[in-house]
């Protein structure tokens, strides 16, 4: 079910992309450049059908979003990212040992002249 949303929620997006980029671009922002009036609080509302369009598919794509964000916390719910973060055990049921360090990897004794680097041998 989480995937058809997702497709769903997918093609709503194309779609709002492609319906703002058809629309004829009327300067400024907010409407400010449209021409007579009161700027960006005037009473002309968009009656185009690109603008319906626009609205529908903006507001069917804020409910798959919220769709797809309930599912996501249904699905997640009484989980932790603690909880996957589990210690591999042996068949002793204890946790493994760390990995030893070699000795070209250990810092030099006091007194050694010897380089931090470890040797290419």
């Amino acid at each position: 079910m989480e995937n058809v949303v997702l497709i769903i929620h997918l093609l709503l997006a194309l779609g709002l992309i492609a319906v703002v980029l058809l629309q004829r671009s009327e300067g400024g922002g907010l409407g400010m450049g449209g021409g007579g009036g009161g700027g960006a609080i005037s009473g002309r509302a968009a009656a185009t059908a690109l603008g319906k369009v626009t609205w529908i598919l903006a507001i069917a794509f804020i409910c798959t979003s919220i769709t797809l964000t309930i599912m996501a916390a249904q699905k997640s719910a009484g989980s932790s990212v603690t909880d996957r973060l589990a210690v591999p055990q042996t068949e002793t049921g204890e946790a493994p040992a760390a990995p030893a360090l070699g000795s070209d990897l250990l810092p030099p004794a006091e007194g050694d002249n010897a380089p931090l680097v470890p040797s290419l041998d």
